[in-house]
C-alpha cells in the first residue's frame, strides 16, 4: 500500500470516528451534527481530489470507487465533477511523459469516469463527454461516453447528435468496432424515444452501419431503429 493511500485511509477513519464519539455524549446537538456531516464530506472530497491526481492507476481507481459512492448518495457537486473531468482526460488531454513515453494512458480509468459522468447527468458533464468523444482514440472509452451522452439526453444545437455521428463515421472508415457501433445505435434509439433525434446526420450514420462491416445483430438493430424513426415521423421532411 502506498504512503499516500495509507495516509488518506487514516484520515477517513479519523473522520468517520468523530460522530461515533459524539454520539456517546449527552451534550450532542443538531448544530454539531451538521458540522460533523460537513467535516466528513470535506474529508471525502479531499480524498477524491488527491487520489484522482495521484500518479498511479490504482489510486485513480480508488478515487472512482469513492466518486461512485458519493454519486449514489446524491452528491453531484462541483468537486465530484472536477475529479471526473480530470480522470476522463487522463492520458488524452492530461498527459505525463517519461523520456518521451506516455506513462499515464489508462483507458479503463477513462471508461469508468465516462460512465460516472453519465450518472452525474449535468450539462457540464455533457460538455466533457463531447470533448472526449472528439479526442479519445480508445473504442472502449468512446463506447461508454456515447452511452452517457444518450443517458444525459441534452442536445443543444444538435451538438450531441453531431458528436456521436462524427465518432461513428471516424471508426467506420478507419477501424469498424461492433461494440462502439452498437452503442451509437442504442444511443440514437434512446434519443429518439426522448424526441430529440431530429438531425439527418443520425439517419446517414445509421444507414452507414446497416451497410458497413459489422456483425449482423448490429446491422439489424440499426435497421430497426430506422424503421422506428420512420414510424414515429421523426425523419419526415429530412
Amino acid at each position: 500500500m502506498s504512503s499516500l493511500k495509507y495516509f488518506l485511509i487514516l484520515i477517513a477513519v479519523a473522520a468517520v470516528s468523530l460522530p461515533v464519539t459524539a454520539q456517546n455524549s449527552n451534550t450532542r446537538n443538531d448544530e454539531m451534527s451538521v458540522e460533523e456531516s460537513y467535516l466528513q464530506e470535506s474529508v471525502e472530497m479531499m480524498i477524491i481530489r488527491e487520489t484522482s491526481r495521484a500518479e498511479g492507476r490504482d489510486q485513480k481507481m480508488v478515487a472512482l470507487e469513492y466518486i461512485s459512492d458519493a454519486i449514489d448518495r446524491g452528491n453531484k457537486g462541483e468537486e465530484v465533477r472536477q475529479a471526473l473531468d480530470y480522470l476522463v482526460m487522463e492520458g488524452v488531454m492530461n498527459k505525463a511523459r517519461l523520456n518521451g513515453r506516455l506513462v499515464n494512458n489508462y483507458p479503463d480509468v477513462r471508461t469508468k469516469a465516462a460512465t460516472y459522468l453519465g450518472d452525474l447527468g449535468t450539462p457540464e458533464a455533457k460538455d466533457t463527454l463531447i470533448k472526449i468523444v472528439m479526442a479519445d482514440p480508445e473504442p472502449m472509452v468512446l463506447t461508454e461516453a456515447v452511452k452517457s451522452l444518450a443517458k444525459i439526453g441534452i442536445n443543444d444545437n444538435d451538438e450531441t447528435i453531431n458528436a456521436i455521428s462524427w465518432v461513428a463515421t471516424r471508426f467506420d472508415v478507419l477501424n469498424p468496432d461492433n461494440l462502439l457501433a452498437l452503442s451509437v445505435v442504442d444511443a440514437y434509439a434512446t434519443l429518439a424515444e426522448k424526441g430529440i433525434l431530429k438531425d439527418s446526420s443520425a439517419v446517414r450514420t445509421l444507414i452507414r452501419i446497416t451497410e458497413g462491416n459489422y456483425i449482423t445483430p448490429v446491422k439489424e438493430k440499426a435497421k430497426a431503429v430506422l424503421r422506428d424513426m420512420r414510424k414515429a415521423g421523426i425523419t419526415s421532411g429530412q
